[in-house]
């Protein structure tokens, strides 16, 4: 989602361009330059500034970015409550179609446009496709048929796969201030469901202005806004440490440093990291995990304003009491993230936010009230949101090896995208308002998640008391076999 969720959104850990200098020779062949061979030292101080300073250049315009895409792909589900779904017919599993269209190119130019980011600089690529998919929201404001909005859909899904690949966080931070900006970027989606609810409300009174239906208002104004937000982004992001002009000389001495520590992690051939990405089980475990949460957070996301409104409410109502809903699950996302850097572990939290959303599916698949399905509904957004840039950040602390790393998230990234395809599916129109289909498949793919992650975690524990040992024995016979000493994994 990215979040989801989200993905993750900054699966680009992949070869830099040679104007950004951050590895030494052992990496690509390339000489150091002289300037950068002795790297000051920041007091606390002064680090804390730097990466403050950091946070407000590169991170305010990825957070206003990711915002504008997570709004741009789930305002359907707002759309749907303001006439969509009267005016294009879209009886039976029209509706989930159309959220399907937008998986498929998504998810199969997710890997591919984690290459074409090492060509593009950040800079360039991402203010682009913003602009583009921007261009595609506002025309699908004027779709009059279903096959239109199919069409529609798909090239939403072309424009934005390159987005999260593009998203370059890691470049900039160490692996354990990692997560938080992780989260920042998925409560920038939370922020999107808060806002998209209540922007619908408000558009939903232009109902007929122009000629058109509030859907349709939906579509435009939010896409001329996301246009206007990759214009901004054109003129404001940065590229790499190491060309970034914003920071001291001493600050880019010291960034590259960091970067060169970072990427001594593992093989030096690139060929090699990359096929070993693709065995590695470490991606594919953890690509579960990160399905486990994407399947039921699309579900609940695009399906949350329906949901509402049949236990009773209104249009209008619904799209407004969504927002509480998503406002909790932003903060919770924040502090999970906090104190999942702060103490150095990713699935505690990973495994609390799934149980959170766990208790909500169980209270709806129930018998219980309308009012405290209600709350069981806040409980599902709340702990998808709140554990879904756990997986990410486990991933990316666990693979050694730039390029592994680089290949290894977009696999995953790509694998829980396709979760999207079949959460478009499990909240069928026919199973209101009981949805028990949905809310059982949903349980069940949160219980695999669970599973997954404790077996994961006791996979982690044994391979650290194997370096354990094998450290050990190293220093036992004055020998050094390990090219990152002090390397293990992140529980």
């Amino acid at each position: 989602m990215s979040p989801v969720w989200k993905t993750s959104p900054d699966t680009h850990h992949g070869k830099l361009p040679s104007r950004a200098p951050l590895r030494d020779k052992g990496m690509d062949g390339s000489e150091e330059q002289p300037e950068h061979r002795i790297a000051p030292a920041l007091t606390a101080a002064q680090e804390t500034k730097l990466w403050r300073k950091i946070d407000l250049r590169v991170m305010s315009i990825i957070i206003l970015m990711c915002l504008f895409s997570s709004l741009d792909r789930g305002n359907i589900g707002n759309a749907k409550l303001d006439g969509l779904t009267t005016q294009l017919d879209l009886t039976g599993n029209k509706y989930n179609i159309a959220l399907m269209m937008y998986f498929i190119p998504y998810s199969l130019l997710d890997f591919p446009s984690n290459l074409v980011i090492q060509v593009i600089r950040p800079s360039r690529w991402l203010p682009g496709i913003v602009v583009t998919w921007g261009f595609v929201l506002m025309l699908m404001g004027f779709v009059k048929t279903y096959p239109q909005l199919l069409c529609a859909r798909v090239c939403l899904g072309v424009a934005e796969a390159g987005f999260y690949p593009g998203v370059f966080i890691t470049m900039w931070y160490p692996k354990y201030m990692y997560q938080y900006r992780v989260g920042l970027t998925t409560a920038a989606v939370g922020v999107a469901g808060a806002f998209s609810g209540l922007l619908a409300y408000a558009i939903g009174f232009m109902n007929g202005d122009g000629g058109l239906e509030g859907w349709s208002w939906i579509f435009i104004l939010e896409g001329v806004a996301t246009i206007l937000v990759g214009f901004i982004a054109a003129f404001t992001m940065v590229d790499y440490p190491s060309t970034a002009k914003f920071l001291t000389a001493e600050e880019r001495s010291f960034m590259e440093k960091r970067g060169r520590d970072d990427v001594q992690d593992g093989e030096h051939n690139k060929s090699q990291q990359v096929w070993a990405a693709f065995t590695d089980w470490q991606v594919w475990t953890l690509a579960v995990v990160q399905v486990s949460v994407t399947i039921p957070a699309y579900g609940i996301t695009y399906f949350l304003p329906s949901i509402i409104n049949d236990f009773g409410y209104s249009a209008s109502i619904s799209q407004l009491l969504t927002i509480p809903a998503y406002a909790l699950a932003t903060v919770t996302t924040l502090v999970f993230s906090y104190f999942s850097d702060k103490c150095k572990l990713r699935s505690p939290f990973i495994f609390a936010g799934q149980s959170i959303a766990l208790l909500g599916y169980i209270i709806n698949i129930s018998d219980a009230p309308s009012s405290v399905k209600f709350f069981g509904t806040y409980l599902c957004i709340i702990g998808s949101f709140s554990s879904a840039p756990g997986g990410t950040s486990w991933l990316a602390n666990n693979l050694r090896g730039e390029y592994k790393r680089a290949v290894g998230m977009a696999l995953q990234n790509s694998v829980g995208t396709l979760g999207g395809v079949v959460g478009s599916y499990i909240f069928r129109t026919q199973d209101a308002p009981r949805y028990l289909l949905g809310y059982g498949l949903a349980i069940m793919f949160i219980s695999v998640g669970l599973i997954t992650i404790v077996i994961t975690v006791l996979a982690y524990k044994s391979l650290n008391a194997r370096l354990d040992r094998e450290e050990l024995v190293e220093k036992q016979q004055g020998r050094r076999g390990d090219p990152a000493p002090g390397f293990r994994y992140t529980l």
